[in-house]
């Protein structure tokens, strides 16, 4: 038996499924941007009252003395985040290669669910791994650094946290590329090494860059791992032995008992940290539209 559907009651369906899809969509939003306002609205009257300018390039933080300057973190953070691209990336890339183009279909079997694993790893159990391994295995090796928890560490323990990052969306955009480009390199005389990385991975380049840029989001915004790896100290640091604080570590560190101006410095410390990962992530969608 047919059984026709009223067509009121179909478009009344639609439009409820609609409206629940835009209601959750503003949610998301609304969040974002009470939260943005949030951290403006308690960070930036700090940094008039410091001075932008003394806020960004002052290389002294201590709050005691109601000095404020958060370059030596904002350095601190660029170091372990570059660290952390130049140890994941290359064998993130080189990983997502393999997979995609080389592994054998059981080993395949075993890869995958091992990256997956990785990528649901909480950050703090990386950084007891590192500071119960790492730190005192580098301490080991370089005897003469009063202690192990370095740029070197933290940069070590982000790259190897940005991997399943790098290596899945890595993967996805070589295995997006057509197949008639490796079929058309192997005619044109290519062995399987040259058409897989003279023709395919240039192909994904857009996809590969997506995967940095996501990385290095994840790197920038760690927190607890960084803590326990980098030694915290508020000073530029000038070897990759040396210790360092990020921008996020500062924050975690001092937020507990901060008042005043020094809550505040905090809270625009976050603003910081929020340009910055609003710059990254304007440059993923750069990287997306253009693919």
């Amino acid at each position: 038996m047919n059984v026709t559907k009223n067509p009121k009651i179909a478009a009344l369906k639609e439009s409820a499924v609609k409206a629940m899809f835009a209601t959750a969509a503003c949610a998301s939003i609304l969040a974002v941007f009470f939260i943005c306002l949030f951290i403006f609205w308690r960070g930036l009257p700090a940094m008039f009252e410091i001075g932008v300018w003394d806020f960004v390039s002052g290389d002294v933080w201590r709050p005691t003395r109601a000095i404020f300057g958060i370059l030596p973190m904002i350095v601190g953070s660029l170091y372990v985040t570059a660290g952390a691209i130049v140890i994941g990336v290359p064998i993130g890339v080189l990983t997502a290669v393999f997979m995609a183009r080389f592994c054998p279909a059981k080993l395949y079997l075993i890869l995958k669910p091992i990256v997956e694993l990785m990528a649901g790893i909480p950050s703090v159990v990386y950084g007891l791994v590192g500071v119960q391994f790492l730190v005192p295995l580098l301490h080991q090796i370089f005897p003469q650094e009063a202690s192990g928890a370095s740029v070197l560490a933290a940069s070590i323990v982000l790259g190897i946290m940005i991997l399943p990052t790098v290596i899945n969306v890595s993967e996805a955009a070589l295995r997006a590329v057509p197949n008639h480009y490796y079929e058309g390199a192997l005619a044109l005389g290519a062995t399987h090494e040259r058409a897989v990385f003279f023709t395919q991975l240039p192909a994904a380049k857009s996809g590969v860059l997506a995967s940095v840029i996501l990385g290095v989001g994840r790197a920038i915004g760690e927190t607890m791992a960084v803590i326990w790896v980098a030694g915290n100290a508020p000073v530029i640091p000038g070897r990759i032995l040396d210790s360092a604080r990020t921008l996020t570590a500062n924050v975690a560190l001092e937020m507990g008992y901060a008042e005043g101006l020094h809550q505040s410095s905090l809270f625009a410390t976050a603003v910081v940290l929020f340009v910055f990962i609003l710059i990254i992530n304007l440059c993923f969608t750069m990287l997306k539209r253009k693919s």
